[in-house]
């Protein structure tokens, strides 16, 4: 079977007249495979409903909250309850007092949680207390490492680890890039070379404790550590965005699965249950910074929505009563890993499958893929095939050779299955 889009590419043609490049986020318009972008109609389970009438085996899971499938019945019944009580207030609600002791209760190293609307947000935020708390300007990322929009995280590496960043985003001004200093992501020599050229001026060092966004890149053995003790021994802080992988891998995220305390963790995805939300936290003498009990300032009317909340908080509770669903994950990851590479490899393609819990990625590579400059060496015109073969036969992966697939639970082992046979059928046609 053969799936069309023309009714979308039909749709994706008018949007462009009314947003910009016909999209609300730029990933969506297909650029990095070509072709029109898929419009959905609707969703269930591990389903994705298009407008073409297609059915499609979904495996970004609205990059990444849907971690029990579209639609799960509890985060619905949530979201039309509260709704039925008005959708904004602007004022303090017992459910977030609830929602906050929850992530409290499940996230380690953590006393308080601040809710915000977005992973960017939450990021933008986090930087912004480890400044005000540190009383220092600079902070340390990885090329690769995505966390959000915000002026301060759109930097790339200059000519080398120790030289100031430059923007990668016209709008960014060269003020606030010289602030941010690149690091290749598994590379600890280059953080401890940063921290040893700005004595006293780093304030953090962020990163995604397991990369989702160069595809799915997983921390050396002693690089998390390592930058923990690089933090302790000069006063810096260290933070995890957690926005991918808090409450995807554990109960305890990240930290959990890897036993390495970050100081301020920020938070998305899956907190909001699919709802647009975001959160950051901390010890509480790091969380006493923050207005209205310190000076370092965030707002928002939003912050702490209704429906945000009641619908995080179903999804939290319902993981946080079933942690099984986290190793059913990781074994239904495993299968399609093992399908997978077992397919490419009958079939002569050079390939590297990185996979973390319910997280993974393919690379067209005959190396291994440990940061961005190495996930850059793929073959991106295979990664092109790949995806459109698949899309073809009603599998929705990622349309960026950059991203990482996310699971979800409802995914059946037919599915899985299902999805391996069109990796032997697509591979076979090149």
């Amino acid at each position: 079977m053969s799936f069309t889009y023309k009714r979308s590419s039909a749709l994706f043609n008018e949007a462009q007249q009314y947003i910009p490049g016909g999209v609300n986020s730029p990933v969506r318009a297909f650029n990095a495979v070509g072709g029109d972008p898929v419009f959905v109609k609707s969703a269930q389970g591990a389903y994705l409903h298009t407008e073409d009438g297609n059915q499609l085996i979904d495996y970004i899971a609205s990059w990444g909250p849907m971690i029990l499938g579209h639609a799960f019945e509890p985060v619905v019944d949530a979201v039309i309850e509260a709704t039925r009580k008005g959708t904004s207030y602007g004022m303090p609600t017992e459910l977030e007092t609830i929602i906050a002791k929850k992530v409290v209760s499940m996230a380690p190293n953590i006393d308080q949680v601040r809710m915000v609307n977005s992973g960017t947000e939450a990021c933008m935020s986090a930087v912004r207390l480890a400044r005000g708390f540190t009383g220092r300007d600079k902070i340390i990322k990885f090329a690769g490492c995505y966390h959000g929009h915000s002026d301060s995280f759109l930097i790339q590496a200059g000519s080398g680890a120790v030289t100031f960043g430059s923007p990668n985003s016209p709008g960014v001004t060269a003020g606030t890039a010289k602030d941010t200093l690149l690091a290749a992501y598994n590379n600890l020599s280059q953080v401890a070379e940063i921290f040893e050229q700005n004595k006293d001026q780093i304030a953090c060092v962020i990163i995604e404790p397991i990369a989702g966004n160069m595809g799915c890149i997983i921390p050396q053995e002693g690089f998390l550590e390592g930058i923990r003790e690089l933090c302790d021994a000069n006063g810096a802080l260290f933070v995890f965005d957690e926005v991918m992988t808090g409450f995807r891998l554990a109960a305890g995220g990240a930290q959990e699965t890897t036993g390495v305390k970050a100081d301020i963790v920020t938070y998305g995805k899956v907190i909001g249950g699919g709802l647009p939300v975001g959160a950051f936290a901390a010890r509480k003498e790091i969380m006493d910074h923050l207005a209205p009990t310190g000076p370092v300032y965030q707002a928002g009317t939003l912050s702490g929505n209704p429906l945000a909340m009641s619908a995080g908080l179903a999804m939290l509770t319902h993981l946080d009563q079933h942690p099984e669903i986290f190793t059913s994950l990781a074994k239904k990851s495993e299968h399609l890993h093992n399908g997978i590479a077992e397919t490419l490899s009958r079939n002569g393609i050079d390939h590297q499958i990185n996979r973390y819990g319910s997280m993974i990625s393919v690379h067209f590579t005959d190396q291994p893929v440990v940061d961005f400059e190495s996930a850059a060496r793929g073959n991106n015109e295979w990664f092109k095939k790949y995806f459109h073969g698949l899309l073809n036969r009603g599998i929705y992966l990622p349309p960026s050779a950059f991203e990482s697939y996310f699971l979800n639970d409802a995914l059946s082992y037919e599915d899985l299955d299902r999805t391996i046979e069109a990796v032997d059928e697509v591979v076979n046609e090149w």
